[in-house]
């Protein structure tokens, strides 16, 4: 009996503490949902301002993808000599993949070059007439995709050395430059992200503190009673938190309205280069982390505007 009376003056203000909570949260929804236009206007802000960021980050993210991946970038294309016979070059492939500088080597017979040509390049007519009906008179040479290990041009330059090779082809140029243009949109992303951020928490502490304004007699009641800032301050944190999970949602809303709208044309497109390539979004899991990132986010905007309230009102003491 004993044990169960002085057990429960601490299970009461768990659960006192833990019902404010609840109530700070449902009370939240409730404000929102009693000035629906402002809240409107400030969600709808917050999404578009999260919205503009991720998307490019994501736009990014598929570019890169459809570019291929980096060993794929990296290939070295050697073009043997029409006189190299495909035995030879059997042999010449499997040479180079015995070199440590070397990860794969590819070979591609004239044969297969001549196949991919009529699926691809709509140029059937015209091999039909280069080439006779028992398969003779293929103009295409053996071709070796070589996928570098180390440093491709050092590569490049001691492959060129090799007789039987006709054409040595390795652009890495233009591969340098789409990835100092990726850099520069992923830090693009992140500069604007942290401005437009920024935007977001300005605009969800200025909607909380019109809210503040609104409850300040309240609030100074409550500190005459001796209620403590945290107590205060934990009704507007929980509808900062509101407005930054609503944005956050809408937000993701946006984006796949946005990647909707685009699959169709893009897949149609990405379709005339021969690929079957496609728009990916966020996984589910970083649509969780973007939720409760706009939500942490309208969490700081209350605390920092709500905290900076407190402290000019707070009562002293004499």
């Amino acid at each position: 009996m004993n044990k169960q009376t002085t057990g429960s003056p601490s299970r009461s203000r768990l659960g006192t503490w833990f019902d404010h909570h609840i109530y700070s949260l449902v009370a939240s929804f409730g404000r929102m949902l009693g000035k629906p236009w402002a809240t409107a206007l400030t969600i709808g802000v917050m999404a578009v301002a999260i919205a503009l960021p991720l998307g490019l980050w994501a736009s990014l993210a598929n570019v890169e993808r459809f570019t291929g991946s980096v060993q794929q970038s990296r290939q070295i294309g050697l073009f043997l000599k029409t006189s190299v016979a495909v035995d030879r070059a059997r042999a010449l492939a499997d040479e180079l993949r015995g070199r440590a500088d070397v990860a794969a080597v590819e070979l591609r017979t004239p044969e297969q070059g001549l196949a991919e040509l009529r699926e691809r390049g709509g140029l059937g007519e015209a091999i039909d007439a280069l080439t006779s009906e028992d398969g003779t008179g293929n103009p295409l040479p053996s071709l070796l995709l070589v996928t570098p290990k180390g440093d491709e041009a050092l590569l490049a330059d001691s492959l060129r050395n090799i007789p039987e090779i006709d054409v040595l082809q390795h652009d890495a140029g233009w591969r340098n430059r789409l990835d100092g243009w990726l850099r520069f949109g992923v830090r693009l992303a992140f500069v604007l992200a942290a401005l437009l951020g920024l935007g977001a928490l300005l605009v969800v502490g200025n909607t909380v503190r019109l809210d503040i304004q609104a409850r300040r007699e309240e609030i100074g009641v409550l500190q005459l009673l001796g209620a403590s800032d945290g107590f205060i301050r934990r009704p507007f944190l929980y509808l900062g938190a509101c407005y930054g999970l609503v944005a956050g949602a809408l937000a993701l809303a946006l984006l796949t309205a946005a990647d909707v709208a685009l699959r169709a044309p893009l897949a149609e497109l990405a379709g005339s280069y021969g690929s079957g390539f496609a728009l990916q979004g966020f996984d589910p899991i970083q649509s969780l982390a973007i939720v409760f990132g706009a939500g942490l986010l309208g969490w700081l905007g209350a605390g920092l505007v709500t905290g900076h309230y407190l402290r000019q009102t707070r009562p002293t003491t004499t």
